[in-house]
């Protein structure tokens, strides 16, 4: 009798301290006042969820006072009470069966200690219910287990129940039951033991895939181990020139285009993951996050970028290595460079979501452990790059070379491995991630130039991870590396008078008959245009004339060979005697006004940084009424369209110099980025629904962003969605 009686007051969750008789009849004087007067609540101090915080019952012997007791030693920081019955740590209160570990089934432990199966509390708070079933505490944190799409084991976490559901700020920052670690290596000496004086205590790559010069190679036995060639296509502005007129500063377009993966989705079968599909033939990564975990990112900042990184730990696939820096006044290291198995993704899992904020802003020196722990690693996998995100000003500042204010000058500060015109042929990409709108847009921005990554622009909270998604997404799909871009001149009296290549660094002989571009890394399908300005002679009596020879070098990751294009690449003209209406052609129109809306992004951006936001609203105006203008607009072209609508939304922005602090300054550098480096940066609040399909976003970030914004829980439609820069809607196919 008494063990139904038990049983049917931990299913009815009486709010009670109660001493159950073993035997009916057994009762006492002093139980029977304990029944009648106990009825005294826990005594429960919210805490971060933990599953091995002890596990104890509602119910207390005979004897034993009720009140509060003194805080036991537990991770979770809960009180509990020192004893409690058996039982009920044997018994699931809601299915009433027993629960032991190593049966198969998750045990959840909340923050008020009480234990039950996983799946049963997951069903009992998926209708709203946020109470303990048992002492009817109200908890700060709930389980949810997602669907199996999300993952082919089931994803299991924790919901904070003050977040909006449809939203879906949740991620998984636990996994049950967890992966079996090393007991020779504690999690907590991994958070919390001293930092070496170098950081060469990288974790060894996969030995059977280290290859001679250290870097990893990813073989599968299906699939084929070599990617496609690059393409490269060229256009001549105009196709014919009279023979006896001379044309200076004509325009040829070089348009690149890198291979798509191999052994994807469709030609190896299913993968569980975008990650493990994508190393079959891309170059592994060793990604550095460098978070910023100052005061000002406390609360919902901090859950934010918790999430985010949960996202990118779950998509690095293992072979893929991952290190951690956090920085408030000074900065310190989590874990080191660890490769993302089952095991690495858990503890690096733990590591952020022990996070907490507090102190100041030190970018610099975040930034100096970052490259510090890629600098001095002993193994070495082909791709390596930061991510930087912050959302206040560095209060550590130095005065610039100009004297005109102070403000941290990076360049000096940071090693010369991460400048991109460092030498050695080996830099660190910075991506910053300005977030907010108190961040430094000015520094973060440098940052990402002076090292040749991208700024992004996080001006709503809710889209860290998709703009987290769409740069990884990036780099886990690396293709080709060290791409160089050869140009030479054929007719032997014409000369090259300029090559417009953004901010990849260009050369050019001193007889200006050959020149170079020297592109880098580039993702899977990720586009490349490159306006080369010829002076053009008068040419005898020749009907044709050949202009340029493209030539285009990199190397394969897969093979690690260094890969020629046989055959390159030659510009011709017609030289008629006469030419009526020559054909122009739309792909170069369209590229010079991407150029020309780049330079013209740039003057109005100086102008407003003076003062002068009168001006720089008018050179935006003036830009874009020009390229109305242009036969590219004219025929309707999407990427014109769109370059206007960004040039609207610039002025928009620099309307007064409030708006222009808050959030111009940051969307303008992050659109000088994205033209810069002709590479997708996340913009704005991303609600716009004229956003048009963008040629700087690949096809890998699509996939990786959809994976982002479908994995989460609520309604679809009500999720925000990530914009990206604009002005740059796909690209026809070349006539």
């Amino acid at each position: 009798m008494g063990s139904k009686w038990r049983k049917a007051k931990l299913a009815l969750g009486f709010n009670m301290c109660l001493y159950v008789p073993e035997k009916l009849g057994e009762s006492s004087p002093s139980s029977s006042s304990a029944a009648i007067n106990g009825r005294h609540h826990l005594d429960v101090v919210p805490s971060r969820f933990s599953s091995d915080a002890a596990s104890t019952s509602p119910l207390s012997p005979p004897g034993i006072d009720c009140r509060p007791t003194t805080p036991t030693p537990s991770s979770s920081g809960l009180r509990l009470p020192k004893s409690g019955t058996r039982a009920s740590k044997r018994t699931c209160a809601i299915c009433l069966a027993t629960m032991k570990p190593g049966q198969g089934h998750a045990i959840f432990t909340a923050e008020c200690s009480h234990s039950f199966h996983f799946h049963c509390i997951t069903s009992n708070v998926k209708h709203g219910n946020q109470m303990c079933p048992v002492c009817r505490a109200k908890w700060k944190e709930i389980p949810f287990q997602s669907p199996a799409s999300d993952h082919p084991n089931g994803r299991l976490g924790i919901n904070p129940v003050d977040w909006p559901r449809e939203d879906n700020w949740m991620t998984v920052l636990r996994q049950f039951p967890p992966p079996r670690l090393d007991s020779s290596r504690q999690i907590t000496s991994l958070f919390h033991a001293p930092e070496p004086g170098i950081f060469n205590d990288d974790e060894v790559l996969d030995q059977q895939n280290v290859t001679t010069e250290g870097n990893t190679l990813i073989k599968d036995p299906v699939c084929s181990d070599s990617i496609d060639t690059i393409e490269v296509k060229t256009y001549p502005e105009i196709s014919a020139v009279p023979r006896a007129t001379p044309h200076n500063n004509f325009a040829v377009l070089i348009h690149l285009k890198a291979p798509h993966r191999n052994g994807g989705q469709n030609s190896c079968g299913n993968q569980s993951t975008l990650a493990s599909v994508s190393q079959n033939t891309r170059a592994t990564v060793d990604l550095i996050t460098v978070l910023d975990v100052s005061g000002s990112m406390s609360g919902t900042k901090l859950a934010l970028l918790k999430r985010a990184m949960g996202f990118v730990i779950q998509n690095l696939g293992p072979s893929d290595r991952l290190s951690v820096i956090v920085f408030s006044s000074t900065a310190r290291r989590l874990f080191p460079l660890r490769r993302m198995t089952e095991t690495g993704r858990q503890e690096a899992l733990q590591a952020v979501n022990s996070l907490t904020s507090n102190g100041g802003t030190n970018i610099a020196e975040g930034l100096r452990k970052g490259a510090k722990a890629l600098v001095d690693r002993k193994w070495k996998n082909p791709v390596g790059s930061i991510i930087l995100l912050s959302d206040g000003q560095d209060t550590y500042t130095i005065t610039s070379p100009s004297g005109d204010r102070p403000r941290t000058n990076y360049k000096s500060l940071l090693p010369v491995s991460t400048h991109r015109d460092g030498g050695a042929g080996f830099h660190i990409p910075v991506h910053a991630f300005g977030f907010g709108a108190d961040h430094d847009a000015v520094s973060m921005h440098s940052i990402s130039e002076i090292s040749g990554g991208t700024f992004s622009f996080i001006e709503a909270e809710g889209v860290i991870q998709d703009a987290f998604a769409q740069c990884i997404g990036g780099l886990l799909s690396v293709v080709v590396q060290e791409v160089s871009v050869k140009v030479e001149c054929v007719h032997p009296e014409m000369q090259i008078s300029s090559i417009k290549a953004g901010n990849y660094r260009t050369s050019m002989m001193a007889d200006s008959r050959s020149g170079s571009v020297d592109v880098g890394d580039l993702y899977a399908e990720e586009e490349r245009d490159f306006l080369v300005a010829v002076n053009i002679p008068v040419n005898g009596s020749s009907e044709e004339m050949s202009l340029l020879k493209v030539q285009c070098v990199y190397r394969d990751p897969i093979t690690k060979e260094t890969v020629s294009l046989e055959e390159a690449s030659e510009v011709r003209i017609q030289r008629p005697a006469m030419v009526m209406q020559p054909e122009v052609s739309m792909e170069v129109d369209r590229q010079r006004n991407r150029l020309r809306a780049a330079e013209a992004i740039a003057e109005a951006r100086a102008a407003a940084e003076n003062g002068d936001l009168a001006n720089a609203v008018s050179l935006l105006e003036s830009c874009r009424r020009a390229l109305s203008q242009t036969i590219s607009a004219q025929a309707g072209d999407r990427l014109c369209t769109a370059l206007c609508a960004e040039l609207k939304e610039m002025q928009e922005r620099m309307a007064n110099r409030r708006i222009y602090e808050a959030s111009g300054r940051a969307y303008v550098l992050s659109g000088l980025s994205s033209h810069s480096w002709q590479r997708a940066t996340a913009r704005g609040d991303s609600t716009d629904s004229t956003s048009l399909v963008q040629a700087y976003q690949t096809p890998s970030m699509v996939d990786m962003v959809t994976r982002s914004q479908t994995m989460v829980f609520g309604n679809p439609q009500s999720q925000r969605k990530l914009r990206q820069v604009q002005s740059f809607p796909g690209r026809p196919e070349p006539r």
